[in-house]
This record gives C-alpha cells, structure tokens and sequence, in this order.
C-alpha cells in the first residue's frame, strides 16, 4: 500500500506542477531586489559621508570667511590710525612718529602674515581652496543622489516584473541597477 500511495503522490504533484510551474521567476527577482537592496545601501553610505563632508565644508569656509571679515576691519582700522598718527606726526614730534610706523606695520601685517597665515590675502586663499573643496563634495553628493534614485527606481521595477510576470521589466531593472551600482561605486572611488 506504500507504493501506491508514494506513486498516488507523485502523479499528484506532477499534475500540480504541470497546471502550476514554479515561478523560478519571482524567486529570480527576489533574489535581484536583494541585490539591489544592498547595492542600494552601500551607495546611501557614500550618499551620506559625501552629504556630511560637504556640511563640514560649508562650515570651514564660513569661519574663513568670517574671520577674514574680521581681519579686514581690523587692517582698516589699523590703517585710519596710522593715517591719523602720521598726520599728527607732522609737527616733528619722535614718539607720535614712531607709533605711526608701529600702526602702519600692524596694517601691513593684518593684510598679508606670510609667517603666520593669518593675514587678509592669505586668508582669502585660504577661503577659496575650501570652497573649492566644499563645491567638489557637492557635486559628488549630487551624483550619489542620483546613483542611489536610479537603485530604488531598479528595485521598484524588479517588483514590477514579479506583478505583471513581464520579464522584461526584469532585464531592464538589472541593467538600471547594475548601472547605477557601478558609477556610485566610480563616484565614490574616484571623486
């Protein structure tokens, strides 16, 4: 009695195959959706590294710029002042004279320090070079976003394809994807 009930049992679930296959499809796009979903995660890391970086940035270069705001008044008002002691000094008087020098070389020195870095002109240059840097984190933020778009638009098709059965949705979903994963990863690695 085993024997017919194993045999029973087997042309039952032929039969059950024969009228339901297996979807080897959807298990397929599961398994890409997986992929995708982790493809999707490492470019949300780099996302958000390169989103922090350029947040860090903006705040260097706006202290640079500040204190270059800074240095600029204190180099003009170093400069009235010693505009205003030299035209004292001109009733020949020593010590007024020597405080005006003393003023005038404290303005020179507020506008360009090359020993300290600290002075206006290399303050400037200073603010530009981080802006630089700060504009370059933009824009690979701004790739990643794009990279990381594209991943969830792959893995919303994938999910199309396991609905509709439509294979095709499946193909295109993994060329998206794969695209996608390959320039965040370019992004990342060489901007």
């Amino acid at each position: 009695m085993d024997g017919i009930e194993t045999a029973t049992d087997s042309l039952e679930r032929h039969q059950h195959l024969k009228e339901h296959p297996e979807a080897h499809h959807a298990r397929r796009m599961a398994l890409l959706i997986g992929i995708l979903a982790a493809c999707l995660a490492i470019c949300e890391m780099g996302e958000k590294s390169a989103q922090n970086d350029y947040i860090a940035k903006q705040i260097a270069v706006s202290d640079t710029w500040a204190f270059y705001q800074a240095k600029s008044i204190k180099a003009d008002i170093a400069a009235s002042q010693a505009s205003t002691l030299a035209a004292m000094a001109r009733g020949n008087d020593p010590a007024v004279a020597a405080l005006a020098e003393a003023a005038q070389a404290h303005a020179a020195k507020e506008i360009s320090d090359p020993a300290g870095r600290e002075g206006k002109a290399q303050l400037k240059q200073q603010a530009l070079r981080q802006t630089e840097a700060r504009d370059h984190q933009l824009e690979r933020y701004h790739w990643l976003e794009i990279a990381v778009g594209a991943l969830q638009i792959a893995i919303v098709l994938a999910s199309v394809s396991v609905v509709t059965e439509i294979v095709g949705f499946g193909f295109v979903s993994l060329g998206l994807g794969l695209l996608a994963f390959i320039g965040g990863m370019a992004v990342m690695a060489l901007l």
